[in-house]
């Protein structure tokens, strides 16, 4: 008998056909809940507590449903490495089905993407940074900065050795924190590196415009996501770089 027979999955809710969760493909996106980060901006903040397990077959299943229409399956939540084993299970059934295989993380919990990693079970994760270091955990009322920066350790290496097909580095960004951007594009550099518009309460979204004219600060390429205008890979425009110049 398989020893994840019996594997419960806190489980928060399915979507069988996406275009926005891994940009460039159709998927479907799996939601598990559960997250110990308590971020007050969450889209998803109705994930961050309650129980609804059901059996991983059964969710699995779910998954398989959509196998006609897309070419892989995400991961999001909540965190899903909160559900490290149940994660594994998932993703290793959806490789052996032909899926790809997708993970949007937080980052919070290293030794379950490490796995992930370890067993090839990952060909795209996204990881969210919040904030520069010095203020995360300030930010997050956890200790959680020591953590992220492991997980941003192990998917760089495993990217670089080739171990992990595409990875992105992901930062939501409110109005008034412009300025910590540029500490977290350093500590990031040679990364594929997203700019994604936050929107919270009555405070103004930033624009496109605006997130361009910050982008042009970095000195290299970033994608940028806004609900006016979707993702679209921006090159910058400072003096120094030649158009289309990829740099890092």
């Amino acid at each position: 008998m398989n020893g994840c027979d019996y594997v419960q999955v806190n489980y928060g809710g399915f979507i069988p056909i996406s275009t926005v969760d891994w940009p460039g493909r159709a998927v479907c996106t799996l939601f598990l809940r559960g997250c110990p980060v308590r971020c007050d901006y969450c889209h998803n903040v109705h994930l961050q507590n309650g129980k609804d397990y059901r059996p991983l077959d059964w969710v699995f299943e779910q998954i398989q449903s959509s196998r006609i229409a897309v070419s892989a399956v995400v991961f999001s939540g909540g965190e899903p490495t909160q559900q490290g084993e149940a994660l594994c299970e998932l993703a290793r059934r959806s490789k052996k089905e032909g899926f790809l295989v997708g993970l949007h993380t937080n980052g919070v919990f290293p030794a379950a993407i490490q796995k992930l990693l370890d067993e090839r079970l990952v060909d795209h994760l996204a990881l969210d940074i919040k904030a520069k270091w010095n203020r995360y955990d300030n930010l997050l009322r956890e200790r959680f900065s020591a953590s992220v920066k492991e997980t941003l350790n192990i998917c760089r290496n495993a990217y670089l050795r080739g171990e992990l097909p595409e990875f992105q580095v992901v930062v939501t960004l409110f109005r008034g924190y412009e300025d910590e951007v540029k500490y977290i594009s350093r500590d990031t550099e040679g990364l594929e590196f997203v700019l994604q518009q936050g929107v919270f309460g009555m405070v103004p979204p930033l624009s496109s415009d605006e997130l361009k004219a910050i982008a042009d600060c970095l000195f290299r390429p970033v994608i940028i996501r806004t609900r006016e205008d979707g993702e679209f890979q921006y090159e910058g425009t400072r003096i120094g770089r030649a158009s289309g110049e990829r740099q890092g």
